[in-house]
């Protein structure tokens, strides 16, 4: 019997003892993601493709598969996924769920602590040599207890964050698509609003709503204009939800204090960006669920959706289940 093929995109920070089992691996060794046209040419080979959020697997790519049997992303998000094509091609999809929502919260809540403190300014300033004494008004930021945070978009992560803002007796608020029960509602302390009056009312608000149609670029020029002048915002969601244009004009003629992003549109932020001369604006290179024991846990996750499709088995976290009750063309 022919062994399956797999290729895997990037080195994943796991042993691939349990794939190499079941299937000849070919990972991807450069730092840098495969080219578009060699995904085109390693998919044409290939019965599993193990891929991160920085490949474009799009409709020519999967119809070019013609022996894809599974595609496993090492994320939660699967924007960069055709998944109508690999739906009509009875090809599970399987990501990552659940595994990152700690430690993307916990990035969110030191992103908002350290733009609310101005920790990176203040750093700057040490290594520039500017400290000359102890000044009243030096680097002055907000307070974060007792103060309102606005969370938009409220799953696992928006409710973790909410946890963690309990704990510095914030008053909490959120917007989502559907909401909360009551008994939600009461445990974490959260209070339900419709986005414009979030946008008004919030000292800090945090971005942790998935890319869409509906979510590409919601915070643009008119929702920056409703925040506070005093507001930060975070985003460790998608960059795409935030107009970057946008986001450079409210930062610099002080339509909103500051803002902290792990995430850019598009990514990585590029090297001209008028985002990169702002002293009011943090950004970390989309390191939200960058703990070690998490990724180790995402790349197991990713291997154990791949096992499971080229064993013709049902994925365990699989983001397409109607492709088990859907005919389609292979």
């Amino acid at each position: 019997m022919t062994q399956a093929k797999v290729f895997i995109t990037r080195r994943l920070p796991t042993q691939l003892h349990r794939l190499e089992e079941v299937a000849n691996v070919e990972v991807w060794s450069e730092p840098q993601p495969p080219p578009y046209q060699v995904l085109l040419e390693k998919v044409q080979e290939v019965d599993g493709l193990l891929c991160l959020l920085t490949d474009q697997i799009d409709q020519q790519l999967i119809q070019v598969g013609k022996s894809l049997k599974v595609i496993s992303q090492m994320a939660v998000g699967f924007d960069n996924i055709d998944i109508p094509t690999a739906t009509a091609r009875r090809i599970p999809v399987g990501n990552t769920p659940g595994v990152l929502t700690d430690a993307t919260a916990d990035l969110t809540w030191a992103l908002l602590m350290a733009a609310a403190r101005r920790v990176v300014e203040a750093d700057r300033f040490v290594r520039s040599h500017l400290w000359q004494t102890w000044e009243p008004d030096l680097l002055l930021g907000p307070d974060i207890a007792g103060a309102t945070l606005g969370i938009v978009g409220f799953g696992r992560i928006g409710q973790a964050v909410a946890r963690r803002a309990k704990g510095f007796d914030m008053r909490i608020i959120y917007t989502s698509k559907h909401r909360c029960n009551s008994e939600l509602e009461q445990n974490l302390g959260v209070e339900f609003a419709d986005f414009a009056s979030l946008l008004q009312v919030s000292d800090f608000v945090t971005i942790h709503t998935p890319l869409s149609a509906e979510t590409d670029h919601l915070f643009g020029e008119a929702e920056f204009v409703l925040m506070k002048q005093s507001a930060i915002l975070i985003n460790t969601a998608r960059g795409a939800i935030v107009d970057p244009d946008a986001l450079y004009q409210a930062l610099r003629t002080g339509e909103i204090a500051g803002a902290a992003i792990d995430v850019t549109e598009p990514e990585p932020i590029p090297t001209d960006s008028p985002l990169l001369s702002l002293d009011n604006l943090i950004i970390t290179p989309h390191i939200g669920s960058a703990s070690r024991p998490t990724r180790e846990k995402m790349a197991n996750m990713a291997i154990d959706n791949l096992i499971a499709g080229l064993k013709g088995e049902r994925l365990p976290y699989c983001v397409n289940s109607e492709v088990y009750h859907v005919v389609g063309d292979r």
